[in-house]
């Protein structure tokens, strides 16, 4: 497992599941509540639970918002996930 990123469902290498942590970290790291980023973004708090349980996909805009919402540098966040993405070396 990348250094860290939590266990979530489904967790190994599959680049949605690193997704998802990646955003609960930063979500947690700015020290938002689900219902707080929902609030900022005008959603429901299930909104931000099912993205990031995985019952919910998001494309590019959704991610856009939601790192704008947090806020997080939106390249900073994509680079970071390609670093946890590669293999140690690779």
């Amino acid at each position: 497992m990348a250094p860290g990123v939590r266990r979530f469902r489904g967790m190994g290498t599959d680049p949605e599941v690193l997704l998802r942590a990646s955003l609960v970290e930063a979500r947690e790291a700015a020290g938002l509540t689900q219902t707080e980023l929902a609030r900022r973004l005008g959603k429901p708090q299930s909104y931000i639970s099912k993205i990031e349980t995985g019952e919910r996909r998001i494309d590019l805009v959704e991610l856009v918002e939601l790192l704008e919402a947090i806020p997080v540098d939106v390249r900073s966040f994509i680079d970071g996930f390609l670093r946890k993405r590669r293999p140690e070396g690779g």
